[in-house]
């Protein structure tokens, strides 16, 4: 591949993209959204101004806390006087009837469907879709699935959690368009663990899907009552980070239900972008070859996360995304909080050969970068999604969980952390809290307690079956004393 030819293609791309927003503010979002309006005449712009994606970084960005505010005030609400003004509109009543023409308005802008966030640190906020988007909902499933490399012939168990969130409905709508057979089982909280197993045994699928600590409480327990699933083949995450530790011991215990060799797929999305992305699947010991995205879709910015500023290819920082074909709720410049630490690229995949663009490397929560009072002299930050790679990466840990406490439940004391583990294998307690020290040293910081269970009562400790996510990271602090996260701290200051 010559070197002139990704930077073709990513010229071809992006100028694509720009011509596409630009039509797409025109004639949807700044017509029917007073809120993204107001923020273009607060800048003195217009859609045309738009040449180029560099010339995004003049629009405000959307945050977390706006939405959580108002979330009605982002979704597209149409003037049908403007609708019926337009040329395209007329044609089409002259040819095929004002009635047809009416309901296939009604089907592009009419909210029929509602997922929301997770709720974890705020109220949930709510995504509306028009069938408009239900269609784009379940084209990015069905790529998801080809993406990941299933066939139709194989046969999946979806196991995400039955709730108005993106991960389960994906996951449908992306396996009735792709055409293969999926059980959708809801999960542990509606058909519980033994539930997922009996499938399993009943079923021999080829491909589960689901989040990461609950996919691994499974297999797990399937494996120590002795179920058997050789047609096994792969294992698609989301809703979670997938570090390669968690890659290995879900290759282990696939091993365990008699699959010989399995790839663990990792995805991205958020409810935000109404979209996931997958990475292709990848030979066991090769690294990632990043989420392939859906360029005509949305546009994906790297961004510094203390200036803001866009970032070239290839750079680490913060994800923000803009959609260019949704109805129903709408953000612009959305700032995720997410941060990848390889950049965008537009390089084609040397894995599937896929040319569009790629987010590289591991992806981490702006938010669980904490500030932490560990002594009487000075704060300290703790990135807990290293920790997150670091106990996942261990091999005598199975299951686990951090909890931050304060010492002695006193308001005014130290912060403290404490690990709760369940052991995989027959490590000694001793030297096992001797080799997480070691460990934890990578970032300067250490557990105070470090307290063994047995793995149900760690599963009952992350919820898992009961919540949504399960709790791999709980902040048991007074709240009133909590500090706050980087993330936050910026958001307060703009």
């Amino acid at each position: 591949m010559s070197p002139s030819r990704p930077q073709s293609s990513e010229l071809k791309i992006r100028t694509t993209q720009a011509a596409r927003l630009r039509r797409y503010l025109d004639t949807v979002v700044l017509p029917f959204n007073a809120r993204h309006r107001a923020a273009f005449d607060e800048c003195g712009l217009e859609p045309g101004d738009l040449r180029t994606l560099d010339d995004l970084q003049f629009l405000p960005f959307t945050t977390k806390s706006e939405l959580a505010s108002d979330p009605r005030a982002f979704v597209i609400i149409p003037e049908k006087k403007i609708l019926a003004r337009r040329p395209g509109n007329i044609l089409r009543a002259l040819l095929r009837g004002r009635r047809q023409v009416a309901r296939q308005l009604e089907r592009e802008y009419r909210p029929i469907f509602l997922t929301s966030t997770t709720g974890r640190s705020t109220d949930p906020v709510p995504f509306v879709y028009t069938a408009h988007d239900l269609d784009r909902l379940a084209e990015t499933g069905r790529r998801l699935f080809e993406t990941s490399g299933a066939t139709t012939g194989m046969k999946l168990l979806n196991m995400f959690p039955f709730a108005p969130h993106l991960a389960f409905w994906q996951a449908f709508y992306g396996g009735a368009t792709f055409g293969a057979f999926t059980l959708s089982s809801g999960g542990g909280k509606v058909m519980g663990t033994a539930g997922q197993i009996r499938f399993i045994r009943k079923l021999q699928p080829e491909v589960l899907i689901g989040m990461p600590t609950f996919v691994y409480h499974v297999l797990h327990e399937a494996a120590g009552q002795g179920v058997r699933d050789e047609n096994l083949k792969r294992v698609v995450l989301g809703g979670e980070k997938v570090p390669g530790g968690m890659r290995r011991k879900l290759r282990d215990l696939a091993h365990e239900l008699g699959a010989p060799d399995i790839d663990v797929v990792s995805t991205y999305g958020f409810t935000e972008a109404r979209m996931a992305w997958a990475e292709c699947p990848h030979p066991v010991g090769s690294e990632p070859t990043g989420f392939h995205l859906h360029p005509d879709l949305g546009i994906i910015e790297i961004v510094d996360p203390d200036t803001g500023m866009p970032l070239p290819p290839c750079s680490p920082g913060e994800i923000v995304f803009t959609p260019i074909d949704a109805r129903g709720t709408v953000v612009l410049r959305y700032r995720t909080g997410d941060f990848i630490d390889g950049g965008l690229t537009y390089e084609q995949c040397p894995r599937c050969g896929h040319a569009g663009p790629r987010l590289l490397g591991k992806i981490s929560r702006l938010s669980d970068v904490r500030a932490l009072r560990l002594d009487k002299l000075k704060g300290t930050l703790v990135d807990f999604n290293q920790l997150e790679h670091i106990l996942d990466d261990m091999p005598g840990i199975g299951a686990w969980q951090i909890e931050l406490r304060k010492q002695n439940d006193d308001p005014l004391e130290l912060d403290e952390i404490v690990l709760h583990i369940a052991k995989l294998g027959g490590d000694d307690d001793e030297q096992l809290v001797h080799e997480i020290d070691h460990r934890f040293a990578q970032i300067e910081v250490h557990p105070n307690r470090v307290n063994f269970h047995d793995a149900g009562e760690l599963r009952r400790l992350q919820g898992v079956g009961a919540e949504l996510k399960e709790q791999r990271l709980v902040d048991h602090r007074p709240k009133t004393t909590v500090s706050p996260s980087v993330s936050e701290e910026r958001e307060a200051q703009g």
